[in-house]
């Protein structure tokens, strides 16, 4: 008798770790997805009150972001422990959320410094010790689903920029960058789970731009306006698309999954 109940005594520890650790992980990729929208706000918010004609403001933006995201990457260091071995697959589900929002908010800070997409090595790069080596492994999937959710940052980038000096030129170019995006992940979607959910997103993102340019530009080639009634016309058109307010659909919840 006494060797049947230490196997129930084990079992026991065993489901006691593994919902007390599960438990941990989920508030850990919690505090990770706050800090990591905090840091998406920050950027947005340095981008659209910076005044300068040169790329000096997205700069300092993206130089913020970095600094804010260290605590980020201070929390998945602490998790190192409890992802060792194979415990990352176990409990991916619990770790996902997070990753993807911190994915999101790196490669925006990334574009907004390089005007271009971060690749894997580069993410993975941010998720190592000072001896390079990783706190867990980045999966693909997450790579390309946080990357998914970069197409609506940038849709607010540039329809927030559009009526500001120089920016019809920087919606236009936003704009030709997530129409790749979408084409490129296109070609992913049969294999990664959920990313057909984003791609919907970012066609109704890329659709935005589109309409907010094609007006802009059909109202500018019908009338010689000034530039400050074309900048007006502008502001009039953009606030149509009501992007301050606007949700991201198809996002993942905190607790989706978990």
């Amino acid at each position: 008798m006494q060797p049947t109940t230490a196997v129930f005594d084990n079992f026991r520890a065993d489901l006691d770790d593994y919902n007390d650790r599960r438990e941990r992980l989920i508030k850990a990729s919690r505090d990770v997805t706050n800090l990591s929208k905090r840091t998406i706000f920050l950027l947005h918010r340095l981008v659209i009150d910076d005044d300068s004609d040169d790329n000096s403001g997205a700069l300092c933006a993206a130089t913020r972001g970095y600094e804010k995201l260290r605590e980020v990457q201070a929390i998945f260091a602490s998790l190192k422990p409890e992802l060792e071995g194979d415990r990352f697959w176990r409990y991916q589900r619990q770790v996902s959320p997070g990753l993807q929002e911190y994915i999101e908010a790196l490669s925006f800070a990334h574009y907004l410094e390089h005007r271009s997409l971060i690749t894997f090595h580069q993410v993975q790069q941010t998720l190592c010790d000072a001896h390079g080596v990783p706190y867990f492994p980045l999966t693909v999937s997450n790579y390309l689903l946080g990357l998914s959710d970069l197409t609506g940052e940038l849709m607010r980038f540039a329809i927030s920029s559009i009526g500001r000096r120089g920016g019809r030129t920087k919606a236009n170019e936003v704009c030709a960058f997530v129409r790749a995006c979408k084409a490129d992940f296109e070609r992913m979607t049969p294999y990664v789970r959920d990313l057909s959910k984003k791609q919907a997103v970012t066609a109704q993102s890329l659709e935005k731009i589109e309409d907010a340019a094609y007006a802009i530009a059909v109202r500018g080639s019908e009338y010689a306006l000034p530039q400050e009634m074309l900048d007006d016309l502008v502001a009039q058109s953009v606030s149509r698309f009501g992007i301050q307010n606007d949700p991201q659909p198809g996002r993942r919840s905190d607790d989706d999954d978990l």
